[in-house]
């Protein structure tokens, strides 16, 4: 198997918790289930930091299956794509946490670079691999 396959299987299975964790957030909205004795829910106030952040999986993610699947096509420092693919899952684990735990605006700048030069540094490894540069 090739090894950027986990990482994206990774990021593909952490959509799919976050899917579940909303369709939690809302049951007590949507189906009653879970609903405090006033009738209220009880996630109202995460409910849409978990949406917001399940939709930021679309986003900035996007260029990072992208640069995966070209470095799948064109195997070229594999070491340094695995490690940098890696670093992008724990920092959107990160990014997410801080997103639906926390309402502190720096520190999810901070996390989200994290992604950010993971992902700009995946695109180096593709550039180097499909132009032939030097450290391919």
């Amino acid at each position: 198997m090739h090894p950027l396959i986990l990482p994206m299987a990774a990021q593909v299975a952490w959509a799919a918790f976050l899917y579940v964790l909303l369709t939690v957030a809302r049951a007590p909205k949507i189906w009653g289930i879970g609903q405090r004795a006033d009738g209220s829910n009880p996630w109202a106030g995460v409910e849409p930091r978990i949406s917001a952040n399940l939709s930021n999986q679309f986003e900035w993610p996007l260029f990072f299956y992208v640069a995966c699947l070209l470095l799948i096509q064109h195997p070229v420092n594999l070491a340094a794509a695995t490690w940098l693919a890696w670093l992008f899952i724990a920092g959107r684990m990160a990014h997410s946490a801080v997103q639906i735990l926390t309402s502190n605006i720096r520190l999810r700048g901070l996390v989200f670079t994290i992604n950010f030069l993971a992902v700009l540094g995946l695109w180096v490894v593709v550039v180097q691999a499909l132009a032939g540069l030097p450290g391919t």
